[in-house]
C-alpha cells in the first residue's frame, strides 16, 4: 500500500559554515497538478535552524513528504563501522544523536566532527595520501552506479564547492533534531498517516523529468517547465529561479509523482541492516 500524503517538500540543503546559507531552497507542493511553489525563509535567506523549525510545523498541519538532498548516514555495512577505529554507535538515529553531540558548531553545523574530531576519516587534499582510499559508498549508492545511474559522491570526500560531506553531517544533526515529530524512512517503518521525511537525489527528479544525464542543472524557464511538464505538473509561474529553487521545485513535483509507486517503497537490495544502518534514496529500485 502507497501513503497518501497531501503535500511534497523538497529541500535542496547546504552543509556551508555560517548561520544563513543562499544554498538552501524549500520547495512545496499540494496533490494533484499546481506546479510547486518555494517557501520563503523566515528574513529571506534559510538557516539550517529554520528549515527544522518549518518542516515540524508544516508536518503537523497536514501529512506531508519531505525529501532532503544529503546522505542520511555514512557507509557502514561493507566496512562494518561508520568510522573504522573510532568508537561510534552502530544505527543510524543513534550515529545522528553522536554527531550532534559532539558538534557545536553554529547553525547545526558540523565542519567540527570533519576537521577536528574524526579529521583523519576525510580527504581535503594531497596531503591526507591517496584519494582513492576514502571512497567509500553506501549499498545504495554502490546498486545506483551498478544501474547506471553514475558515479555516486563519497560522504568522506571534503573537497569541492558541493561540499557533499559537510551537507551530509550536518543534515544528520537535523535529522536527530527532527525525528521526535517525524519519522526517517527507512530508518522508520512507512506510516500509514501523518508525515515523513525521506532522502531525495535531486540529478534523480530531473532526469526522470527528461533531463539528459551530465545536464541536469536548469537555468532557463522553458527547461524548468518542460521538466514539470514531463512529471504532470502545470508550468511554473513568475521569473526564471536560480539552480538550487529550480532543483527543488522540480524534485517536488518529482516525489509527488513518485510517491504513488509501491516498488519505490520497497527497493529490491534494500536488507534490514541497510535500512538500520545507512538508509537509502527515494528513488533508487
Amino acid at each position: 500500500m502507497t501513503p497518501h500524503f497531501a503535500r511534497f517538500a523538497a529541500i535542496d540543503w547546504s552543509g556551508a559554515k555560517g548561520a544563513r546559507h543562499k544554498g538552501i531552497a524549500v520547495a512545496l507542493c499540494d496533490a494533484g497538478q499546481a506546479a510547486p511553489r518555494l517557501i520563503r525563509a523566515p528574513g529571506g535567506i534559510w538557516s539550517r535552524q529554520a528549515v527544522a523549525d518549518w518542516l515540524v510545523k508544516t508536518a503537523a498541519q497536514a501529512p506531508t513528504l519531505f525529501g532532503f538532498d544529503f546522505s542520511f548516514a555514512p557507509p557502514f555495512v561493507a566496512r562494518g563501522d561508520y568510522l573504522p577505529g573510532d568508537l561510534t554507535p552502530q544505527d543510524g538515529p543513534a550515529f545522528w544523536a553522536y554527531v550532534d553531540a559532539i558538534c557545536d558548531d553554529v547553525d547545526l553545523g558540523a565542519a567540527s566532527l570533519l576537521e577536528v574530531a574524526h579529521r583523519r576519516h576525510f580527504y581535503f587534499g594531497k596531503a591526507d595520501g591517496v584519494k582513492a582510499d576514502f571512497l567509500h559508498n553506501r549499498a545504495c549508492e554502490a546498486h545506483y552506479k551498478a544501474g547506471g545511474g553514475g558515479k555516486p559522491s563519497t560522504i568522506y570526500d571534503a573537497i569541492g564547492a558541493a561540499q557533499v560531506a559537510k551537507a551530509s553531517f550536518t543534515g544528520m544533526r537535523l535529522l536527530h533534531l527532527v525525528r521526535p515529530h517525524v519519522p526517517v524512512w527507512p530508518f522508520d517503518a512507512l506510516p500509514i498517516a501523518g508525515s515523513l521525511v525521506v532522502e531525495i537525489y535531486t540529478s534523480i527528479a530531473a532526469r526522470d523529468a527528461g533531463r539528459p544525464k551530465g545536464r541536469t542543472k536548469m537555468r532557463e524557464a522553458a527547461a524548468l517547465d518542460a521538466a514539470l511538464a514531463a512529471l504532470g505538473s502545470d508550468a511554473h509561474a513568475g521569473a526564471m529561479l536560480d539552480d538550487h529553487g529550480a532543483d527543488a521545485i522540480v524534485t517536488a513535483a518529482w516525489m509527488r509523482k513518485m510517491a504513488l509507486r509501491p516498488d519505490l517503497w520497497m527497493p529490491r537490495a534494500m536488507t534490514a541492516q541497510i535500512a538500520a544502518t545507512e538508509g537509502w534514496t527515494f528513488g533508487v529500485i
